[in-house]
């Protein structure tokens, strides 16, 4: 039974019916899901949620399918845990990590919005699907529309890690390499999209594919014990996490799942592409596009779609945004590493960064709880580090090379 009424547009409020569109025709502002409230807070509680399998799918009512789901039975109830030896380092009282780097089956979040994504296309009845990406997405659609039986089309900027365009080409699917960056990528698949009867999971499908990331935030709730924390950080390339996350923490207030929902968000990107934040700092409404430039290539858009909408969070919620430069990112990656045994990718690497800064510079009181989102997987990046990391200590095979080369405290 489908909980959705309808689309409606963010800007003008126009509504639309369950299609696959994601923008509205009369002031070209982004479509996004309506849900019926009322409806859905008969029917779901804290105990009916707990009952269900360790998925995503345990929140859904308040994902836009009107079927069963067809993917992702696996994907979501990622690790959460307190991160007491990085907020000993750090001098905060208490760090908790939201891991979906061990995401299923593709080691990012990216797997939330996709299952999403690829259900909806089932129902909608597609038979290919495709994408823009900056690497994960790509990973997932991949994996994904081989389970779900679909055809597959990707595309990705031609400059990505050698690992992300592996982790696509295994599943023996279209991979497409644009020469240029992500904005140029995107605006191709917009041209495609109105061309080709295909299920573009971040175009067409956009409003119920960006529905996924709501899941992240319900967990982190409900992880925590049915409350909020004082303060999230959210990495950002489009800004897209960041607003669902704080949708679903209202939807859950909406609904009585939770008391209240007074969580300060922040939000952290890459120096070398930082248009919201930048916008941020100088007050300013209007994102102004960059040409990126970063070590972060997941979080490599310069043109974010939401970038709009996290600014107006972070205000509202008396957050703040900050930026890692490529060496603070990597310092980042190793910091985690080596505190918390988390190998993550560079956005997880800005993540860290920017918590140590906002910390450092008292804008998060130490004494408060912080969550940090951590999104995908350093197997992922590893040419980012690979030239900032110890090498093997070469030896022979006997006890004295080892004891020569080795040095063993006693």
């Amino acid at each position: 039974m489908s909980y959705v009424k309808s689309l409606k547009c963010r800007e003008c409020g126009r509504t639309y019916p369950k299609k696959p569109i994601y923008v509205c025709e009369w002031c070209f502002g982004p479509l996004e899901v309506v849900y019926d409230y009322k409806r859905i807070k008969k029917v779901l509680t804290r105990e009916k949620i707990s009952s269900r399998e360790k998925n995503l799918w345990r929140y859904k009512e308040l994902l836009p399918i009107d079927k069963e789901p067809m993917v992702g039975l696996n994907s979501g109830f990622t690790p959460f845990f307190e991160a007491k030896n990085l907020s000993k380092v750090l001098g905060a009282k208490k760090i908790f990590i939201k891991d979906d780097s061990v995401n299923h089956p593709t080691l990012s979040f990216k797997d939330r919005v996709v299952a999403v994504a690829l259900s909806k296309a089932k129902e909608f009845g597609f038979k290919t699907v495709a994408c823009a990406s900056t690497g994960n997405l790509a990973n997932s659609v991949s994996s994904h529309s081989k389970q779900a039986g679909f055809n597959c089309y990707v595309f990705i900027p031609a400059n990505l890690e050698k690992s992300k365009i592996v982790s696509s080409l295994i599943y023996g699917v279209n991979l497409i390499a644009v020469d240029g960056n992500y904005d140029d990528v995107n605006r191709l698949c917009g041209e495609i999209a109105s061309k080709y009867k295909w299920a573009f999971v971040n175009v067409n499908l956009r409003p119920y594919y960006a529905e996924g990331s709501k899941t992240y935030g319900f967990e982190i709730v409900e992880q925590l014990g049915w409350r909020v924390p004082k303060h999230i950080i959210v990495p950002a390339a489009s800004g897209s996490l960041l607003t669902k996350i704080y949708k679903g923490i209202k939807e859950f207030k909406q609904l009585g799942l939770i008391k209240k929902s007074d969580t300060k968000f922040h939000i952290a990107q890459a120096d070398g592409c930082s248009p919201i934040v930048s916008a941020l700092k100088q007050n300013c409404d209007i994102i102004k596009p960059v040409k990126p430039n970063t070590i972060a290539k997941s979080l490599a858009i310069g043109n974010p779609a939401d970038g709009f909408y996290v600014i107006d969070i972070v205000k509202k919620t008396g957050g703040f945004g900050e930026v890692a430069t490529d060496e603070e990112i990597v310092e980042g990656i190793k910091l985690l590493a080596e505190t918390e045994g988390i190998f993550t990718e560079t956005a997880g690497g800005v993540t860290v960064a920017v918590c140590k800064k906002l910390v450092e510079s008292k804008k998060i009181s130490k004494d408060e709880e912080i969550v940090i989102c951590i999104t995908g997987n350093g197997l992922k990046t590893q040419e980012a580090v690979e030239n900032k990391i110890g090498r093997p200590i070469k030896i022979k095979p006997n006890i004295k090379s080892f004891e020569e080369e080795v040095r063993v405290w006693l």
